[in-house]
């Protein structure tokens, strides 16, 4: 029940900040002109988001070959684009569910399915805190106890992702499993990792590269944006996508990124640019996962016949 109300409390608060920004400010908004070779950058953004989903995908293929799976990375690139719109559904977990389903469909065991499901996000959100440490100088309100907060999240995703961990707690898991079930015949072999998954997290910094990179040319087709304002952007795009991929209650995080967004921004650019840029770059990447699961569709069916 507490889980619940605190959903709702973080949907109805983000939902209230957005509304509230977008009244103060809606006739600058209305006033934003993208032309023609705004409209080029878009397209440009929507591809450089299409492909790091499709990278991402990748990537996943990369963490279930740390964990020993036979794999064909074609066909789990298209498990995962799939069901990557899932994300929007309520819960936001259906996403994880379908790719679990798709990956012991395709021969690998419900365990190793599981785990690489499990270490992904890990592996995304400190890819994200990296970037926003080594980036932590630009953020607005930024304070030593807020980077102490980032380094200590940090260290914490690295320390679970460790071999050593995670083989532990999957003994755990399967010592319990032989207990409820003492009768059935349970595979005693354990998926273990050998070592800590750093390419795919190199793969996830990657990713989140691809990300910021169709965030700011979504913003470069709204205003002119500097160099030196590369870093802030970076930034404040990766903490901002971390908060939708942690907070609950947000489906796609949708919502939260906008509000985290707008509020690490709005002292740097005008409102009604970083509110134009932002809604923006939520069409661009929503379109980008509509075209690559219509895209991993296509492409199963071709398989097929």
């Amino acid at each position: 029940m507490m889980k619940k109300t605190l959903r709702w409390l973080i949907l109805g608060g983000t939902l209230f900040f957005l509304a509230k920004a977008l009244k103060d400010n809606w006739q600058e908004v209305a006033t934003i002109y993208i032309d023609g070779v705004g409209w080029s950058i878009l397209v440009i953004a929507t591809g450089i988001t299409l492909l790091a989903h499709i990278w991402a995908g990748w990537v996943w293929t990369w963490v279930l070959k740390e964990l020993h799976q036979p794999i064909h990375p074609t066909q789990f690139i298209q498990v995962y684009l799939r069901t990557n719109i899932a994300k929007y559904l309520p819960g936001n977990v259906w996403h994880y569910y379908g790719r679990i389903v798709g990956a012991q469909s395709a021969g690998v065991s419900a365990a190793a399915a599981a785990l690489s499901v499990l270490l992904e996000p890990l592996l995304m959100a400190a890819a994200a805190l990296i970037i926003v440490i080594m980036g932590s100088q630009v953020l607005v309100s930024h304070s030593i106890l807020v980077l102490a907060a980032q380094i200590v999240g940090l260290l914490v995703v690295l320390a679970v992702m460790h071999p050593q961990f995670l083989n532990r707690l999957l003994s755990l898991l399967q010592n319990l499993k032989l207990k409820k079930s003492p009768k059935k015949s349970v595979s005693t072999s354990a998926i273990n990792m050998k070592r800590y998954p750093l390419i795919p997290l190199c793969g996830e910094l990657a990713f989140l590269g691809l990300r910021s990179g169709g965030f700011l040319l979504t913003l470069l087709a709204v205003e002119p944006v500097n160099w030196h304002q590369l870093p802030l952007l970076i930034a404040a795009f990766s903490f901002s996508w971390l908060l939708g991929l942690v907070v609950p209650g947000a489906p796609g995080g949708l919502g939260v990124f906008e509000a985290s967004a707008i509020a690490m921004l709005q002292h740097r650019f005008p409102v009604a640019v970083v509110i134009s840029a932002i809604g923006m770059y939520r069409l661009v990447s929503t379109l980008a996962e509509v075209l690559a699961a219509t895209l991993a569709w296509i492409d199963e069916r071709r398989t097929v016949y």
